[in-house]
């Protein structure tokens, strides 16, 4: 009686087992058709993008092997070129493997032989370097100090010769100054550097040089004639015909156009002398 009870016993379980199981299968069962459902209304949403991605997939295929058949002629040729020019830079390696390999020992021998040399060459350099250029620093200073007075060194007599042929000045003018120093009558604390000065009777030649001329001081020698300053520091000229000239080496024509505008004669070099090259288009501005 005992074993047919354990029997029933065993019986339940195993029915209780299969039971689970196959409420488990079922969930399964369940879930997968669920994921069937979304995946058919997922591929009829998508269809025709997939159908047409397939599409140009497909086409892309298409023109791919178009484009093989047509080049692979070339593609070959080029496959078949780029392997013989491997073997033949193998085959040249081989060859010359050992006079490579000879060249680089040569040079490593020549580094270690001359690195010494070219660093005493160096240091020697450096040394050279340091005790010349002092020398070198006072002989641009005194260079940059030469190329100041070049311009009124070449100016000033070339002037002399301007101021004869358009101011009727003679031979020798009444007062010829170079860079003249002159105290403020009213304010002796002021002192000015005048570069120029001819005095021809009545015409009194006030001349600003500049090396490398710059509108802004062509500006200021206008403003300084202009304000009547300039009797401050020479009375005596009161009354007399002033004339204004900046004067340089070498005159951009904007600077001349702005000189013509103040009323200020350009000068500077034309051919080998000093001239006014502006004497005409001023004088006509002047007398209108």
């Amino acid at each position: 009686m005992s074993r047919v009870t354990e029997k029933i016993s065993n019986l339940e379980k195993a029915l209780e087992k299969l039971a689970i199981l196959h409420q488990k299968t079922q969930e399964k069962i369940s879930k997968l058709s669920e994921e069937m459902r979304e995946f058919k209304e997922w591929s009829k949403k998508n269809i025709a993008e997939i159908r047409k991605e397939s599409e140009e997939f497909h086409k892309e295929m298409e023109e791919f092997k178009e484009w093989s058949k047509k080049n692979i002629a070339e593609i070959r040729e080029n496959h078949e070129k780029f392997a013989k020019e491997m073997e033949e830079f193998k085959e040249w390696s081989k060859k010359n493997i050992d006079e490579i390999r000879e060249s680089s020992k040569r040079f490593e021998e020549w580094s270690k032989q001359n690195i010494a040399e070219i660093r005493r060459e160096s240091e020697e350099f450096k040394e050279w370097a340091r005790s010349n250029i002092k020398d070198l620093n006072k002989k641009w200073g005194e260079l940059a100090n030469r190329l100041g007075t070049v311009a009124e060194d070449i100016v000033a007599p070339g002037l002399i010769e301007a101021s004869k042929k358009y101011f009727g000045c003679g031979e020798e003018p009444d007062d010829f100054t170079v860079r003249r120093r002159k105290k403020n009558i009213k304010d002796p604390s002021k002192v000015r550097e005048f570069d120029l000065i001819i005095v021809c009777g009545d015409n009194v030649i006030i001349n600003e040089t500049k090396t490398t001329p710059k509108s802004e001081y062509v500006e200021a020698f206008h403003k300084f004639i202009k304000s009547g300053e300039l009797f401050d520091y020479f009375p005596e000229y009161k009354g007399k015909n002033i004339i204004p000239v900046f004067s340089s080496l070498n005159l951009p024509q904007d600077i001349i156009n702005l000189l013509t505008k103040k009323g200020i004669y350009a000068a500077t070099m034309k051919g080998d002398y000093i001239d006014l090259v502006n004497f005409e288009s001023l004088r006509k501005s002047l007398e209108t």
